[in-house]
């Protein structure tokens, strides 16, 4: 043992101590919370804050600093624990813990300054933690370290499992996993209770270095801990803990998960602990590094004359946007030759990231790189997309600034069939708090929207088309979010507004150019951003043609366009209204392009039929 070490290890002791009395009263302040969860995993806490973390609370912002996320969410006692020790928060407001209003919610959130991302839902956080790593060693050269604790429990979920192959073939030596083996679960014990060998052999097969360890020996905790800051691999340190660990009527004892103590049975508990005056305890500072800069300029975006996929679009801007800023980088879920995210990665490889088909990963990641300034997109197929939505509803939760690319959208992918068909996220995307779903119809209109993503607070969503289309706007038009345009009519003797978007927009411009030939004038709208939707825009149209709406759209009839329109014209108190909703409401199956348009109904047949009927009137 080097000299000064049991002065250290009771420095640790006693931490471990206070982390433990404070989740305590914190949890039965509340009257609710995961003391137990918190008791396991307090002395592994303790060693890493007085011993390895490497962060000034004073200033959460210094990008040398260390990063600490708790995928156990859930064990939220603990961390604010942590932050009362580190002096970063008063013990008042340690028991402000889940009350209204309070920064300390049930799950942390990044309403705490030292909070990276939220982390509720299990499963996430490790996976967010390799992003955050990934982003240190590819892009930032940082000297920061990853620190991520996980439940025993959470390692159920394949989110973890990919998050442990990503690193591992990735070699992110600057991540450490410290998995709480407890044993128990919420219910009960958990798949492999005490086995940690059986967990150390299922991490070491992704490429990690496991370290089984005693995780109230203070002392290994420390040469671990040691270990994994100065290792060539990933390190997980698979500690063997016990649930309610130092107050012997909760130890290993099952019933007391998410169940804060009572008054009397707190005071037991922390008699049992032992009492003394709380104090704080000193952090290592991080090392002096100002970050690395990067050069921004204004993107020299393609411009577009012939017709192409919006996809491929994606892909041509996106490399634009990427060489004009060094902060942009570009995921993708091994379908980049689709996607046309391989542009980026042709353009600039050392800034895209492949996740091969790991969409909660993929998603995860780009949430772990906006922590640390980049700015992120990511793409796949719409449909895949659904994989990962608890993550992108996660992202929301952590105020995080993701852009996300879906192609391959609705019935007009053709022969692949439903399978692949994404009809359900337009809904699911603005669904998502604070979000703006954007669905552009031609080349030149993705271009400058992907150029406005990059600077878009929250969650992005952009909906892009697998067939060509022509070409509607000139190069220099300009699509601010939340307008729309309007692209046939706007005047006067207009008989009916038609909105579409993306591909449905072009089906819509066909049936007005039919429908003009007997007489009949149609005002078109590109509602190209689908939220916020331009309800002023809409709402303005609709009054000029009398209440006569057509809404035709590739999704299902469910929460998407549809739905977004009838909710601005509500909002605008338009109610003299004759509505006509063309959206999928049939399984479709395979077929061409065409054919699959035509037989949901959405074609420009189905829209200009809708039109007439409207333009007609009532009993006529």
């Amino acid at each position: 043992m080097v000299v000064g070490a049991p002065a250290k290890l009771e420095t640790y002791r006693e931490l471990a101590r206070e982390l433990r009395v404070d989740s305590i009263r914190c949890s039965t302040a509340a009257g609710s919370g995961h003391p137990t969860s918190s008791l396991s995993a307090a002395d592994l806490m303790a060693v890493l804050l007085a011993g390895h973390l490497r962060y000034d609370f004073s200033h959460p912002d210094l990008p040398s600093n260390d990063h600490l996320i708790f995928s156990k969410g859930h064990a939220s006692p603990l961390l604010y624990a942590v932050f009362r020790a580190a002096g970063a928060i008063t013990e008042e407001e340690l028991l402000t813990f889940r009350k209204l209003g309070s920064r300390l919610e049930g799950h942390p959130t990044p309403k705490i300054p030292w909070v990276d991302v939220a982390t509720g839902s299990l499963g996430q956080g490790f996976p967010i933690a390799v992003g955050v790593a990934w982003a240190g060693k590819r892009v930032l050269d940082a000297p920061y370290h990853v620190w991520t604790l996980l439940g025993d429990s959470e390692t159920a979920e394949g989110s973890v499992w990919e998050a442990f192959d990503r690193a591992g073939h990735e070699g992110l030596a600057n991540v450490t996993a410290i998995l709480d083996i407890n044993r128990l679960g919420q219910r009960g014990p958990t798949e492999l209770q005490w086995d940690t060998d059986a967990y150390a052999e299922r991490i070491e097969a992704f490429g990690w270095d496991a370290m089984v360890i005693d995780g109230h020996d203070l002392e290994e905790i420390d040469e671990a801990l040691g270990r994994a800051r100065d290792a060539e691999r990933p390190t997980a340190i698979v500690a063997r803990t016990m649930k309610g660990r130092g107050v012997s009527f909760l130890e290993d004892k099952e019933g007391w998960h998410g169940k804060a103590l009572k008054p009397d049975e707190a005071e037991r508990a922390i008699d049992e602990l032992g009492r003394a005056p709380l104090r704080t305890f000193e952090v290592a500072k991080p090392p002096d590094w100002s970050g690395r800069r990067f050069e921004r300029s204004t993107p020299k975006l393609p411009t577009f004359s012939e017709a192409l996929a919006t996809r491929k679009a994606y892909g041509e801007a996106l490399a634009a946007v990427g060489a004009a800023r060094g902060d942009v980088v570009a995921l993708d879920a091994e379908v980049s030759n689709s996607t046309y995210s391989e542009d980026f990665k042709k353009a600039h490889p050392e800034r895209f990231f492949e996740m091969f088909i790991a969409e909660q990963q993929m998603v995860a990641a780009a949430v772990g790189m906006q922590v640390v300034g980049l700015v992120p997109f990511a793409s796949t197929f719409a449909a895949f997309l659904t994989r990962a939505y608890d993550f992108i509803r996660m992202a929301a939760v952590s105020r995080a600034k993701i852009r996300l690319v879906g192609s391959h959208a609705g019935v007009s992918i053709g022969e692949d069939g439903p399978s692949q068909m994404a009809l359900e996220d337009l809904a699911m995307m603005r669904a998502v708090h604070g979000s703006t779903v954007l669905y552009p119809c031609d080349a030149n209109e993705t271009a400058r929207l992907v150029a406005e993503m990059a600077d878009r607070e929250g969650v992005v969503y952009m909906r892009t088309t697998r067939e060509k289309t022509e070409v509607l706007y000139a190069a220099d038009e300009r699509f601010p979010i939340g307008g729309s345009k309007v692209v046939r009519g706007g005047g006067a003797d207009d008989a009916v507004t038609v909105v579409a978007a993306g591909i449905t927009l072009h089906e819509a411009l066909r049936a007005a150019d039919d429908l003009a030939k007997s007489g009949v004038k149609v005002r078109v709208i590109d509602a190209y951003t689908v939220k916020p939707i331009d309800g002023t825009t809409i709402a303005a149209a609709v009054k000029a043609t009398k209440g006569r709406l057509v809404v035709a759209e590739d999704h299902w009839a469910w929460g998407g366009i549809g739905d977004a329109v009838l909710a601005a014209l509500a909002e605008a108190g338009v109610s003299d209204l004759r509505y006509r909703h063309l959206a999928v409401r049939e399984m479709p199956g395979s077929g061409k392009p065409d054919e699959l348009l035509d037989a949901a109904g959405i074609s420009a047949k189905h829209i200009a039929s809708a039109v007439k009927e409207l333009a007609r009137g009532p009993g006529e």
